[in-house]
C-alpha cells in the first residue's frame, strides 16, 4: 500500500514528487511520459529564475530534481482506471506491449495535464504524420525552405507561426477571428509580443476569418481549403501545424468535471472525492502555465500530505 500515486510526470506531477519526497511519503510517479507537452513546448521564457530554455531541457531538469531524491519514474506507463475501496484506491496501468500494473494507495494526485485537439475534418486523419502535425517543435524542422501553415490563434499558433518563419520560405497562419482591434488582430487570447513579432516576420501572411474545412494530398499534404467572408480558398502548403486548443487527460478517472472534461477542483486542489486531488492543465483552474502548475502539484502535495496523515485503516 502506497501512501500517496502520483499520476503524470510533467510540472504539476513533479513538483509533487518533490515535496512528497521531502515527507518522506512512501510513494510513486507514474506516467506515460516524462515532460508531458512541457517537453514540446519549444522555447520557454517565462520560467522564473531562467530567462530562456528549451521546453523539453526544463522537463529534464524537472525529472532530475525527483531522482536526485532516489525517486524512480515509472514512465512508459499509462493510467486508465482509478477506483476507490473503502478508504483506499486502487489504479491500473498499461505500458506499450499492453503489459498492466496495478496500485494501490491512500491518496491520489491526477497531474495528467492535456493533448492537442483535432479539427475533424477530412483529410486530416488520414495525412497525420504526413505533413499533418500537432507539435511544431517536433516536425517543424522536416519542412526547411518549404511553405506551410499553422491553424489556430492562441499562444501555441503564433510560437508555431514564429518558429516555422525562421525554418519555412513562407507561412500561412490562419485564425477564425476577425482582423479587428478588440480581436487584437485575430488573435484575442495571445500575448502582445507574440502577435506583434507576428506582424514584424515577412514571410507570414495572416489569415483572418478563416475557416478550415478540408486538408488534401495523395500520400502527403499537398494543401487545404477555408472559408472566409469573401468565399472557399484553396491553399497550397508542404505542412500544416493544427494548434487549436487542447483536451485534458481526464477520461479515465470518475470524478466531478467541467463541461469541458476538466476536473474540478477547491484551492487546495481536493475534488469532490476525498483523498483525490488534481493539479495543472487537467483541472478547471483557466490559466495553464507551467509556473501555476508547479504551484498547483504543490499545493495537491501538501493537501494530501493532510490527508494521508489523518488516514486510518
Amino acid at each position: 500500500m502506497l501512501d500517496l500515486l502520483i499520476i503524470g510526470g510533467s510540472a504539476a506531477g513533479c513538483s509533487a514528487g518533490i515535496y512528497a519526497a521531502r515527507r518522506n511519503l512512501n510513494f510513486k510517479i507514474v506516467a506515460d511520459n516524462v515532460g508531458g507537452e512541457m517537453a514540446l513546448s519549444g522555447q520557454v521564457e517565462n520560467w522564473p529564475g531562467i530567462k530562456q530554455i528549451q521546453g523539453f531541457e526544463l522537463a529534464q531538469q524537472f525529472a532530475e530534481h525527483v531522482k536526485s531524491y532516489n525517486v524512480e519514474i515509472d514512465e512508459g506507463w499509462r493510467v486508465d482506471s482509478v477506483s476507490k475501496r473503502e478508504n483506499y484506491f486502487i489504479a491500473t496501468a498499461k505500458n506499450a506491449k499492453n503489459e498492466e500494473k496495478t496500485f494501490e494507495a491512500k491518496a491520489i494526485i491526477s497531474a495528467t495535464g492535456i493533448h492537442p485537439r483535432h479539427l475533424k475534418v477530412p483529410g486530416e486523419e488520414e495525412l497525420s504524420h504526413k505533413g499533418v502535425t500537432y507539435c511544431t517543435v517536433c516536425d517543424g524542422p522536416l519542412f526547411k525552405n518549404k511553405t506551410t501553415a499553422t491553424i489556430g490563434g492562441g499562444n501555441s499558433a503564433l510560437e508555431s507561426a514564429i518558429m516555422m518563419a525562421g525554418i519555412a520560405k513562407k507561412v500561412y497562419i490562419l485564425t477564425i477571428e476577425p482582423n479587428t482591434p478588440e480581436n487584437k488582430s485575430g488573435f484575442p487570447s495571445g500575448e502582445d509580443i507574440l502577435i506583434e513579432k507576428i506582424k514584424s516576420l515577412p514571410n507570414i501572411e495572416i489569415l483572418n476569418e478563416a475557416n478550415t474545412y478540408e486538408i488534401f494530398g495523395e500520400s502527403k499534404v499537398q494543401g487545404l481549403r477555408y472559408r472566409d467572408t469573401k468565399g472557399e480558398h484553396e491553399l497550397l502548403v508542404d505542412g500544416i501545424m493544427v494548434h487549436v486548443g487542447m483536451i485534458p487527460n481526464s477520461q479515465f478517472i470518475d470524478v466531478e468535471k467541467d463541461k469541458f472534461g476538466q476536473i474540478i477542483i477547491s484551492q487546495k486542489c481536493e475534488t469532490n472525492i476525498p483523498g483525490l486531488f488534481a493539479a495543472g492543465d487537467v483541472t478547471n483552474l483557466p490559466f495553464k502555465q507551467i509556473g501555476i502548475a508547479a504551484g498547483q502539484g504543490i499545493t495537491a502535495a501538501l493537501s494530501a500530505i493532510e490527508y494521508i496523515n489523518k488516514w486510518k485503516k
